[in-house]
């Protein structure tokens, strides 16, 4: 649980640090992005932004959305047993479901926790899912996820504006951040069961 906590809080309290240190504004096209966003045609040259880009908003309505969603997920992971393996799957996923928007040219920049969100509430559905007494609640969650992916149709329009927040939102992180966030709580779960079978 303390693992599943920490990553979480990584994750939050690293968007509290850079929104105090730099504040929070909607990206401008004439200006430079913001240092520690992710950029297409540059990450490789700067890939520490693979996890940085998650930790940088563009309004504090946004940043403050997203911190509620991941306190939650963070709290009830914590309350339904999300332990080391969870915590690792998250902590992979984090930079899978930046990396992977690679998919989709039309995604030039990318920042906020959209990304990490979607992955842990996919990683903690793995979760409930391999823990016979929380199993029911798995279909339950990826229903939730499955029908806002599906409202969202990131796989024709991986970016549109959303007039509720008044910029550009990359629906592709949500996509991205999900199926990742569902392959390595997967691979957590077998490798778990792997090791706690050759023990035996």
């Amino acid at each position: 649980m303390i693992a599943w906590l920490a990553v979480c809080a990584s994750l939050g309290g690293g968007s509290v640090l850079v929104a105090w240190l730099t504040g929070v504004a909607p990206p401008v096209p004439e200006f430079p992005a913001h240092p520690l966003a992710w950029e297409a045609a540059g990450w490789a040259r700067q890939p520490w932004t693979l996890w940085t880009s998650a930790w940088v908003h563009t309004s504090l309505g946004n940043l403050g959305g997203n911190l509620l969603a991941m306190a939650g997920l963070g709290v009830a992971g914590a309350a339904l047993g999300a332990r080391r393996p969870a915590a690792i799957a998250l902590l992979v996923a984090w930079p899978v479901s930046t990396l992977a928007l690679l998919a989709w040219p039309e995604v030039t920049h990318y920042s906020g926790l959209g990304g990490p969100i979607h992955a842990a509430a996919a990683v903690l559905g793995v979760h409930l899912a391999a823990r016979p007494a929380f199993k029911p609640f798995s279909p339950l969650l990826f229903a939730a996820l499955g029908l806002k992916l599906l409202a969202e149709r990131a796989w024709t329009q991986p970016v549109a504006f959303d007039p509720s927040w008044g910029f550009n939102v990359v629906y592709g992180a949500h996509l991205t951040g999900a199926v990742a966030g569902a392959a390595c709580g997967a691979l957590a779960v077998l490798f778990s069961r792997g090791r706690h079978t050759h023990a035996l």
